[in-house]
């Protein structure tokens, strides 16, 4: 179904069917239609290979919160989302055969990493990696895979 935006007012908008496909707007002077590109409109799934499927999905869902897909839909919170491709000679994933890093938004990184580190897992942080767009850790999980921690500027605890 195609969400529909209605007035009544005369010589105003009168209907509007928008999709990613095509805006129509009817008028009561007119009738006019604008074509637009279908975009995506977020990030539906990562998906990757892994030796050890079942235990890595146990790690994900016990460390970092994310829900085990055949229990339930992870349920995320709104925010930004950056997709950049990287120079293939780039040593900021680590492994020069790594193709990919996730990186994952945090409300509390300092929260994040005491508990990962009293969980025994190595966390890395330097101070090149924070910018003015928050704050970042990198772990790894049991397969190697890299794994960046975002803390957006404004998102962390507040201190009184």
């Amino acid at each position: 179904m195609v969400p529909r935006r209605a007035s009544r007012q005369p010589g105003k908008l009168v209907s509007a069917d928008i999709s990613s496909a095509r805006v129509i707007i009817r008028s009561s002077a007119c009738d006019f239609e604008i074509a637009t590109m279908a975009r995506v409109t977020g990030i539906g799934g990562l998906f990757f290979r892994a030796r050890d499927p079942a235990g890595l999905t146990a790690w994900y869902e016990h460390h970092l919160g994310i829900s085990d897909f055949p229990k339930t839909l992870w349920r995320q919170d709104a925010g930004e989302t950056v997709f950049a491709p990287f120079d293939e000679a780039t040593d900021y994933f680590g492994r020069p055969e790594q193709q990919w890093m996730i990186n994952f938004r945090v409300d509390d990184l300092d929260g994040m990493m005491a508990k990962l580190k009293a969980a025994g897992i190595a966390v890395e942080t330097r101070s090149e990696w924070d910018s003015e767009v928050g704050r970042f850790c990198r772990i790894h999980d049991p397969e190697g895979n890299p794994i960046e921690l975002w803390e957006p500027h404004g998102k962390g605890p507040s201190v009184d």
